[in-house]
């Protein structure tokens, strides 16, 4: 049986919900499961990722390529496109315990910081895009 990015990201999408709570009834009705980025150049993204966050990922052919962060699955499909916050895109945000050194990982990694850290409800956080493009923010509680 071949496992499309998309089938594959959804596993390991239901395998993280029903092991984050052990305790729950497991239900992942009306949750995010799966989430999906357009970007231009899937190896550098790919690399920015796994170097900056630790993120594992699975290759789906050349144009297509799965991410698991350890809660959520995704994909990243080759594209022209990108998602930024000035054009309508969402933006998710991403948790860091320090936001300081997570900035300079972004910034030696290749991403470029937008916007710098400010205060947000509950913390602190800035916005950056990853070689590709796409808008992230970076959140902290400190």
């Amino acid at each position: 049986m071949k496992i499309t990015g998309v089938s594959l990201g959804l596993l390991l999408a239901l395998f993280a919900s029903a092991t984050a709570q052990p305790n729950s009834s497991n239900d992942i009705a009306n949750k995010f499961v799966y989430v999906e980025f357009q970007v231009s150049d899937l190896t550098k993204t790919k690399t920015f990722f796994e170097q900056v966050f630790g993120w594992n990922f699975a290759d789906q052919g050349s144009n297509y390529t799965t991410f698991f962060d350890g809660r959520l699955g995704g994909g990243f499909i080759k594209s022209d496109k990108s998602g930024k916050q000035s054009e309508g895109a969402a933006l998710l945000s991403i948790y860091s315990s320090n936001l300081e050194e997570t900035r300079s990982k972004i910034t030696e990694h290749g991403g470029k910081i937008v916007q710098d850290i400010v205060g947000a409800a509950g913390g602190r956080r800035f916005i950056f895009q990853e070689p590709s493009g796409n808008e992230f923010a970076v959140v902290s509680s400190k």
